[in-house]
């Protein structure tokens, strides 16, 4: 197997494999950036997973065929939104602990989405998805010598719609308005106030919209990569998202290039048995190589990281910063 064969493996299993992180660390950034911390991306992705299974199998027999996925991705993103409600409610107006409510977003989002399937199907988890998102080759890029069959071949639809995502994100948030102040509301949101911005109001909308793209990051998990929904489903990948958004310093495209190095050791356990220097290496160091990066990462590699000045800190009309 030549360098080209195997980079055909890895590259487009890394990008498809990044593609609910990218969906998840967007989120993530919005919340931060507004001052909010958002532990609960694990719990909330967990929820999208659970919602883009479900409305797919319902989708299914209601007759919708291919757009089934598509259907449960709406669904995944209003239930998302509305879910991260609770954080908001709990760290924005009554001023918790905002990790402490993250956290117990995670827990409840866990049991009552295994719940919820055991109510509906009487099974400890879904029926395998039949409609998935499945690989196609983009027309005309797919052609390109060298480029082409690495970045356009085999390749899901949602993760050029993630990487597209980003840059919109970006945009966004450092040339809108609407980013202007999502920004000065985690940097000083006294300051903010002051020039007739409502803070609180800002910060509920950053927090659903990171509901939002953490519901969408876990419908297209469940739709495309596990193809079902169970306990098990997600298994830390809202954590890894977490981590890709500060390992990307709370910026959209630092939170891409951060996923993608994420889905680039999560390809190596799916393709690692194909390359001829990684299928001598036990499988289970595969399977743990994602999370060790990512531990690696936020330990030694991240270096000064500029978090937002207000962030974690409830904020009260006319007290504090």
């Amino acid at each position: 197997m030549d360098l080209m064969q195997i980079l055909e493996l890895i590259i487009p299993a890394a990008i498809f494999s990044a593609a609910p992180l990218i969906f998840t660390a967007l989120g993530g950034v919005f919340s931060e950036r507004s001052g909010v911390v958002n532990i609960g991306l694990e719990g909330l992705m967990l929820m999208g997973a659970f919602t883009g299974a479900v409305f797919t199998v319902f989708g299914e027999q209601w007759g919708f065929g291919a757009a089934s996925p598509w259907f449960s991705f709406i669904v995944a993103i209003i239930v998302g939104a509305l879910f991260s409600l609770l954080h908001a409610v709990a760290s924005i107006s009554f001023r918790a602990d905002q990790v402490v409510s993250g956290v117990a977003l995670n827990f409840l989002a866990a049991g009552l989405a295994v719940f919820l399937v055991k109510k509906i199907f009487d099974a400890g988890q879904t029926p395998i998805i039949a409609e998935r998102i499945d690989k196609s080759n983009v027309p005309f890029l797919s052609d390109i010598p060298i480029i082409g069959p690495l970045f356009f071949s085999h390749a899901y639809y949602t993760s050029y719609i993630a990487i597209a995502l980003a840059f919109v994100v970006w945009y966004v948030i450092y040339k809108t308005p609407f980013g202007l102040r999502l920004r000065s509301v985690g940097e000083h949101p006294m300051a903010a106030d002051t020039m007739g911005i409502n803070v609180i109001k800002m910060r509920y909308i950053a927090v659903m919209l990171s509901g939002a793209f953490a519901g969408l990051g876990g419908a297209v998990y469940a739709t495309s990569i596990s193809g079902s929904f169970s306990h098990s489903t997600i298994t830390g990948q809202g954590f890894m998202a977490l981590a890709a958004m500060i390992f990307g310093k709370w910026h959209p495209l630092g939170a891409l290039g951060a996923a993608l190095f994420f889905g680039l050791a999560q390809s190596l356990s799916i393709t690692g048995q194909q390359i001829p220097l990684l299928k001598d290496i036990p499988e289970v160091y595969l399977l743990i190589a994602p999370y060790v990066l990512t531990i690696l990462a936020l330990a030694g590699l991240v270096g000064r990281a500029d978090a937002p000045k207000a962030i974690g800190q409830p904020y009260e009309k006319g007290k504090g910063r």
